[in-house]
């Protein structure tokens, strides 16, 4: 099974090109799903179809599914909640209260994820296509296994073991019914191993794919690339740059021509920005691209050539270690680079790199802005960059 996820910045076209895409595999003969884990759902009307919180079959081969929150919630997290929550009011709090506190951080995101673990185990689709939130939501979903791991150690293993001495008291008082049961708790177990799976199933690229969607426009681009940097920090493997929206050349209208000629440099900003990463392109169309029949000419016009399940790249444009008390470490692939070609340009949140004629413009994360550039080392085909509190003399 392959799986695809399209994010990027709000308005950029994520979810025409995820049902084009969806659209374009099941007419290839594949058994094709398309979920959206958007709150703002526009699934079904870029495909012109009435689909729900279960996946609904609109065309051979082809379902949908727009994934709802609190119908998610109630399937994977009810039963605990609804302990908890008798737990909380008997205790005096609010009902309403109650219902909100015992809602486990992050787990109204990490709802979508589980659906991709259902369809992943049950095999009966070829190819899973998300439509994801844009990118800050996306992100927050990304890390949710890695987040919500602390909480369930810290906290819920705590108030399991606390279970197993309040529950024969409970039952003297007769309140037995207000704590959890082991039952219970092994659901929650449950549910955390299949956070880890959904991360080991994103986290593989001969299975699953991240897709950046963009505009050739620098605000959007910026974005994306720090979108694009800590995709790289939780290890999720990004196999393509899908730029929408560029302005066809047979567009000879002079109220285009800066525009035009804005995209065409920003394009090349795209190169820049993201290495080697293949670059597919979609024109701007002369009306919205909704139903099956623009969706259709949309998907022709962005793969040409390729086949959506494809993986078209595999490997890294950089990636981040964390290696301890020295800090972090930035390893840069530069294969056929010549070290007296190399030149680096550091500001506080972003690394150019120069290498000959040729810049790569690298945004960094969040914890990395304020340490320094402690080493710096051109081995093995790749640049080193270690980055630490108090640079080595």
């Amino acid at each position: 099974m392959r799986v695809i996820v399209h994010t990027g910045k709000g308005g950029v076209g994520k979810t025409s090109i995820s049902a084009a895409t969806a659209l374009r595999c099941a007419e290839r003969g594949l058994k094709t799903i398309v979920i959206s884990t958007d709150t703002a759902h526009s699934l079904a009307d870029s495909l012109e179809k009435t689909i729900g919180p279960e996946p609904v079959e609109l065309y051979p081969n082809l379902w949908a599914q727009e994934i709802d929150t609190r119908y998610s919630m109630d399937k994977y997290w009810g039963r605990i909640q609804r302990y908890l929550s008798a737990l909380f009011s008997r205790q005096g709090a609010d009902e309403i209260v109650a219902e909100e506190v015992t809602i486990l951080p992050g787990l109204e995101e990490g709802s979508h994820l589980l659906w991709i673990n259902q369809y992943v185990e049950q095999g009966f689709f070829d190819v899973l296509i998300v439509d994801s939130a844009p990118t800050a939501e996306t992100l927050r979903l990304l890390s949710l296994p890695d987040v919500t791991r602390w909480w369930f150690e810290k906290i819920i293993s705590l108030t399991r073991g606390a279970s197993r001495v309040l529950r024969p008291i409970g039952k003297a008082i007769g309140r037995g019914d207000a704590i959890p049961d082991k039952t219970a708790w092994d659901e929650v177990q449950v549910l955390f191993d299949t956070l880890d799976k959904v991360r080991g199933i994103l986290s593989d690229p001969n299975m699953a794919s991240v897709r950046l969607v963009v505009n050739p426009e620098k605000m959007v681009i910026k974005e994306t690339q720090r979108t694009y940097t800590y995709l790289n920090l939780y290890g999720y493997a990004t196999d393509a740059i899908l730029c929408n929206r560029v302005i066809p050349d047979e567009v000879t209208d002079p109220y285009f021509a800066m525009w035009k000629s804005n995209q065409k440099d920003n394009i090349v900003f795209i190169g820049e920005a993201f290495g080697e990463l293949p670059l597919l392109q979609a024109p701007l169309f002369g009306q919205e691209v909704t139903g099956l029949d623009a969706l259709r000419k949309l998907g022709a016009e962005l793969y040409k050539d390729h086949e959506p399940e494809e993986q078209f790249f595999n490997g890294s444009t950089h990636r981040i270690e964390n290696i301890g008390d020295d800090g972090y470490r930035l390893i840069v692939p530069l294969p056929f680079a010549n070290k007296q070609d190399l030149d680096i340009y550091r500001s506080r949140d972003e690394l150019t790199l120069r290498v000959g004629p040729y810049r790569r413009n690298i945004v960094l994360p969040y914890a990395l802005w304020d340490l320094e550039i402690a080493d710096a080392r051109f081995e093995q085909s790749a640049l080193n960059i270690q980055f630490a509190k108090e640079p080595k003399a």
